[in-house]
């Protein structure tokens, strides 16, 4: 199976793709990225998904090349089964080391109300992992399911109380801040009035808000004045 799944993916390669993404995750050895786009990524993942032989590509997350990582990553996004998906994760996230790979993760099955008490319970676990890219995570994760109806101002907290140094960790709780301003923003002002967050992070999250489109241009003109 690893063997078929490596030539599919060289048969997508693109090389000029390939300059071009290595300079987006420089820490990844450029002879370990082959040059595959992401919505071919995305297809072959709903074809192995079904495979019945997939167990054996997905038994050991350690992996020669980056798109076979990210296809590892999409495959689990497509498992249907919610304890088979956190069991998979619980393998996957701790070989993640690289943005673009955490990022890629966005199980569908997280979608489903029904999981969301446990998907919480989850969440909290993986925020709490020394992995910075479990965290990170963690972190997407609250952001994606979890700062529309089913907010709850405690999830601000969760994520301000994240004060570790990793550049990508900082990313994301800015990004994180800059989404519950344009989702809730009564509630999550007083975080960035009271300077709750680094400085660092304050000011990240206060430009990524300025930049985005579900930000009002008064909430914009106010936010200016809050940067240190």
């Amino acid at each position: 199976m690893k063997q078929e799944i490596q030539k599919r993916l060289f048969e997508l390669q693109d090389t000029g793709y390939k300059v071009f993404h290595s300079k987006l995750v420089p820490n990844i050895d450029a002879d370990k990225i082959i040059g595959v786009r992401t919505p071919e990524l995305r297809k072959l993942a709903k074809e192995y998904a079904k495979n019945e032989h997939i167990a054996d590509f997905m038994a050991n997350p350690q992996h020669n090349y980056y798109e076979e990582v990210n296809l590892h990553g999409f495959i689990i996004s497509e498992l249907k089964d919610y304890d088979l998906c956190v069991k998979e994760l619980d393998k996957f996230l701790p070989v993640v080391d690289n943005w673009a790979t955490c990022d890629l993760l966005s199980p569908k099955v997280f979608k489903q109300k029904k999981h969301h008490e446990q998907l919480l319970t989850d969440i909290k676990r993986w925020m709490s992992s020394d992995a910075p890219y479990t965290i990170r995570f963690g972190i997407e994760m609250l952001m994606s399911h979890f700062l529309d109806e089913e907010f709850k101002t405690e999830y601000l907290s969760w994520v301000a109380a994240e004060k570790g140094e990793h550049y990508y960790i900082k990313m994301m709780v800015a990004w994180f801040f800059a989404t519950a301003l344009a989702k809730q923003w009564d509630a999550t002002l007083p975080y960035i009035e009271n300077k709750v967050m680094d400085k660092w992070v304050h000011n990240k999250a206060i430009q990524k808000a300025i930049e985005s489109y579900r930000v009002s241009d008064t909430q914009k003109s106010y936010l200016r004045t809050l940067k240190q």
